[in-house]
Formats: C-alpha cells, structure tokens, sequence
C-alpha cells in the first residue's frame, strides 16, 4: 500500500529505469481524480488495446467511457507515451480477493466477482496490439513493458507480484493477449540487479588480442600490422627504411626478431613470427 508518486518522481522512476517516452500535452493533470481519490496503490496493471492507432483514443476516452484510459500507452516501437496521470478509466471493478493478494505479494487466486474499484488502486497501461492472437509483441514493446512495470516496483519497493494484468482483475477481461507469469519472471529478473537504462556495455579493449601464429605472413595487410610496427619502433627494435605500414613484410620480421632477442629470446625462438608470449609483452593497441 502505498501514496502514488508525484508525476515527476514518477518520470524519474522511468528514466532510471531506460524506459523511452513522450508525453501528451497536458497529460499530468488529465486525470479522473474528481470522481474519488486515486490511492493508495497497490500495483501496476497490464492491458492491450484491441486497437491500432490508440494514443489519441487512450487520451480522449469516448462519450461512455471518458480518457483519459491509462498513464501511458506503450506502441510497437517501445515507447511510452504518457496520456494522463492519477485516476483512469482503466481497470473498472474486479476482486477484492485479487486486490488481497496483490497487497499481500502472494499468488493470485481465481478471479472473483467485480466487487472493487481498480481505477483508484493501480496504476494503468495499455499495450498496443489487436489481442487477436495474431498480432505480434515486438522486442522492443515487451522489453518498455517489463522496464516499465519494474520501475514502478522499483519506486515503492513492491517484488513482480505488484504486476497483473486486466484478465487477472476481472472474468470480463482477456488482456493483456500474452503470458503474466512470462512478464512477471522477467520483471523478477530486473528487480534483481539495480535499475539503469541499459546494462553498462563491455569496455572497448584497450590491448589487442594475439591473432594467432598464422596471421602474420608476408603479404598480410591490416591496419594491426601497422599497430605493431609502431610498438616495435617505440621499443627501439624498429628496422624500417619506410614505414612501418599496413603490408607485413621483412622488415617488420626483422623488427619482431630484434624485440624477441630484447625479451630475451634466441635462436628459432627469436624468428619474428609473433607468439602469445611476446605479443602480450608488447602491448599492441586495440584498431578497428
């Protein structure tokens, strides 16, 4: 149980999450807060539209049912696109026993009879797609839903069971068109590590890595033979009239022989064809 977030720690909460979004003219004082209170929360519930072009819909509501119809409506393309904030006209009456559950963070029960007002418990979005079963979730559509649901969680420390969907809150309903428990084990999974946009990318590699003993042959052109012959000229064992350059030729062999002897190498260990050993020990930047 839980106050719902100001709009702006709600925006916050979504950023800090990654979720992409815009926002519909005047959407944070579009509300239905006028026909009752709209808290305290218990959780974020799921719908699908049943319709294509549904932002301006979800805005503007209709005669019989005025918008707006949810917080935000999140399209093909992953977007949220914010329609209103505080009361909507989403989720109509359902089960206490449902509601009961949600609070309690415990497995649902069957759905009961519509006893209880959602639009003043929870939190509403809709998801774009026909729910004929047909009409595909994209990647992107999935990956908002689940950042969005998390967020909201996230914000008032509620674990996935604070997530359901229309078709869980009333026996009126089939919404949303896809698997809750899927959603809610991949909402799990995110409240799992901390909230951020995107997991952080793997740093660029600094050394390039030992392209194996075959690599260099003569002939070979590639910006990494340029790479090494540079190495080999800051180690002082740079035998080069020209260059060095991009075509692995005899004088970088020469050039790699000379830093093999430097590493202490003889013989055929010091032949100029690079091994892991030495090749670590000069340190070759990374080139694209």
């Amino acid at each position: 149980m839980a106050a719902p977030l100001s709009a702006d720690a709600f925006v916050r909460a979504l950023r800090a999450e990654g979720v992409r979004s815009t926002q519909h003219a005047g959407w944070r004082a579009h509300n239905r807060n006028h026909k009752g209170a709209w808290g305290p929360v218990h959780g974020v519930m799921l719908h699908h539209t049943a319709g294509s072009s549904s932002v301006g819909f979800c805005h503007r509501g209709t005669t019989e049912l005025p918008g707006p119809l949810c917080v935000g409506v999140i399209t093909k393309d992953g977007t949220v696109n914010l329609v209103g904030y505080g009361r909507t006209n989403h989720a109509g009456n359902g089960s206490a026993a449902v509601l009961e559950a949600v609070r309690a963070e415990t497995a649902l029960p069957t759905t009961g009879p519509d006893a209880v007002d959602g639009n003043a418990r929870f939190y509403g979005f809709e998801i774009e797609n026909l729910g004929n079963g047909r009409d595909p979730y994209p990647a992107a559509q999935l990956d908002a839903v689940e950042r969005l649901s998390a967020a909201l969680c996230r914000a008032h420390g509620w674990s996935a069971a604070g997530v359901i969907g229309h078709k869980e809150w009333t026996r009126r309903k089939i919404d949303p068109s896809f698997s809750m428990n899927a959603m809610r084990s991949r909402i799990a999974a995110r409240l799992g590590s901390p909230g951020r946009p995107d997991p952080a990318p793997d740093p660029a590699p600094t050394r390039a890595p030992f392209p194996g003993a075959g690599y260099f042959r003569p002939g070979r052109r590639s910006p990494l033979c340029t790479a090494v012959g540079k190495r080999l000229v800051a180690e002082g064992c740079g035998h080069y009239t020209v260059g060095p350059g991009p075509v692995w030729g005899e004088a970088d062999r020469r050039s790699y022989a000379a830093w093999q002897r430097k590493l202490g190498y003889r013989g055929t260990d010091a032949d100029g064809a690079p091994g892991p050993a030495s090749w670590a020990a000069l340190k070759v930047p990374h080139t694209r």
